[in-house]
């Protein structure tokens, strides 16, 4: 089952193209990387297909939900981790997932039921009634997840979720996003650890807005280096010779 269906998708600001007549899909429980350089229109995309932004040119459905007839129906399919931190620094963990709670307007029996269920889900020891800037980083972004799924999303949408994070907070939250998909969700990621891109089925690679490559991993290390033994090929060579040119 396709989550997400992209055709022929343009997203222009003015006489720029942030994102220019790119077409991909993604099957359901997929762990989906989406990656480029800083201005390489994944961000953009996101907003699209999160039903924040509308396209300029083509399609794309979320769930089978076309994003340009029923973007409120998409914005309750799909949760959103921005890239930058978006729990309040002043508010407690308790207070944080109830004010999102309220923002998706989830009744107080299944809030309850799922802040327990997804506080377990990523091993939370500390108090509910901790401000939230007194919690370490790799916490943080783990009580993030936490709300961007607390309304029980198909599509999962991360962008740059491990950005400033330590290597066993970053190790720990792929842990979870791997859980997440084993229980059915579809995760759209973006980063820039290529070791992180590691664990993506597939891999969308984004430059200047178009999209120059997608495949596996693993057929993406032979295909940009058909001469070299796969494992000699490491995701950052991939990125440096697609990505930041093949001179």
């Amino acid at each position: 089952m396709k989550v997400v269906d992209v055709k022929e998708l343009s997203v222009k600001f003015g006489d720029y193209y942030a994102v220019n007549n790119i077409s991909f899909s993604v099957e359901k429980g997929e762990i989906f990387g989406f990656l480029g350089a800083n201005g390489a229109g994944k961000t953009t995309t996101i907003r699209v297909l999160c039903g924040l932004l509308l396209p300029s040119h083509g399609t794309a459905r979320i769930c089978d939900i076309d994003v340009l007839s029923d973007a409120f129906a998409v914005k309750q399919k799909v949760g959103y981790m921005s890239q930058k931190f978006t729990l309040y620094d002043d508010l407690t963990v308790k207070e944080n997932l109830a004010f999102t709670a309220s923002l998706r307007k989830i009744d107080d029996k299944k809030f309850k039921e799922q802040k327990e269920k997804l506080l377990q889900f990523i091993r939370f020891k500390e108090s509910e009634d901790v401000l939230v800037r007194d919690i370490p980083g790799g916490v943080k972004q783990q009580v993030s997840l936490v709300a961007s799924v607390l309304h029980d999303p198909e599509l999962v949408f991360l962008d740059e979720p491990t950005a400033g994070v330590s290597p066993a907070y970053r190790k720990r939250f792929w842990d979870l996003i791997q859980e997440l998909a084993d229980e059915g969700k579809t995760v759209f990621v973006t980063t820039h650890y290529m070791d992180e891109a590691e664990h993506c089925e597939r891999i969308a690679l984004l430059r200047s807005g178009e999209l120059i490559a997608l495949d596996s991993p693993l057929n993406l290390k032979k295909n940009s280096f058909p001469d070299k033994d796969p494992e000699d090929v490491t995701l950052e060579d991939v990125f440096i010779y697609q990505v930041e040119g093949k001179e």
